[in-house]
């Protein structure tokens, strides 16, 4: 069997992240996010579950969000490490117990890179020190959400407009932790969350063409994103344009798509691509939050 499955006790550490959840919201908070329709909960194989009683107390999509932010901080993050921060609503929790740990004292000489512009500011009003690729290309550890999970663990992600730092960022860590609720995992990429492309301004309508008539994304429909590019809803009439300066184009596929790495190479490929939102053989680990409590699946 490719994964072992074995059950262990909520640590007291742990536990407190639900009950510190406040309900408060700042510029960078998840309540700053535009919410989207999630994919209902398909149930894999994970190689720790950690019990604990939803039942008795309904926890919000948040408060989920919260815990495997913290818990992935707690169990990954040490002091003297060099961290690679995420973008978006779940990555904001992650960020958050960074710096309150840095605050506490529980960690000392972090160094965090952010992948987005949101991200810098939220870890910068912390008190994170920051610094980039360019003088540590080296990391040893990235935490960061995805907006959909298949059974390789496989990810969708930029649907907040990141992922071409989120991936040049993440690409570097020794270890790059997922964390994601339930509603996130998914059987196969594609219908429930649409796939991000990343490309240069300069002829993007041609980009756009090529990119649906690859094989590959056969059946595919082609989105240019408008309005702001930390979401795929349409929310402006301009076109959105990333931290890069660059536009983003969504796919909507209405099938499975069948060999997400091979897409993933073939629009990689196409002159005017900057980065695509398919994550492939990058995961070290995804926590995951759901009715049953907090599970792990390891690579």
């Amino acid at each position: 069997e490719k994964y072992r499955k074995y059950t262990t006790q909520l640590t007291m550490r742990v536990l407190p992240t639900a009950a510190l959840f406040l309900g408060t919201t700042s510029a960078f908070s998840p309540a700053a996010f535009v919410p989207r329709t999630l994919n209902k909960f398909t149930t894999t194989t994970t190689t720790t579950t950690t019990s604990l009683n939803m039942a008795e107390t309904q926890l919000t999509q948040d408060e989920l969000k919260k815990m495997v932010g913290y818990k992935a901080v707690d169990d990954y993050v040490k002091s003297g490490m060099v961290v690679g921060l995420g973008t978006g609503s779940t990555a904001y929790f992650a960020v958050e117990r960074v710096g309150e740990k840095l605050k506490s004292g529980e960690l000392e000489d972090i160094l965090a890179i952010p992948t987005s512009v949101r991200t810098k500011e939220q870890a910068e009003e912390l008190g994170i020190p920051l610094v980039t690729l360019d003088t540590h290309s080296k990391l040893d550890v990235a935490i960061d959400g995805a907006d959909e999970v298949d059974p390789d663990l496989n990810l969708t992600k930029g649907g907040g407009g990141a992922l071409f730092r989120e991936k040049i960022v993440e690409v570097c860590a020794e270890k790059f932790i997922v964390i994601v609720d339930e509603s996130k995992i998914c059987d196969g990429l594609g219908p429930g969350f649409p796939i991000p492309i990343e490309i240069v301004p300069f002829c993007h309508e041609h980009t756009m063409r090529t990119i649906a008539e690859l094989p590959s994304c056969s059946g595919c429909k082609p989105v240019l994103r408008m309005g702001s590019s930390s979401n795929n809803q349409v929310d402006g009439d301009e076109i959105a344009v990333t931290d890069n300066g660059n536009y983003i184009v969504d796919l909507h596929f209405e099938e499975l798509i069948k060999d997400a790495p091979t897409m993933g190479k073939e629009i990689k490929n196409v002159v005017g691509v900057v980065e695509h939102g398919l994550f492939c053989d990058m995961t070290t680990a995804v926590i995951i939050a759901g009715k049953d409590g907090i599970s792990v699946k390891e690579a």
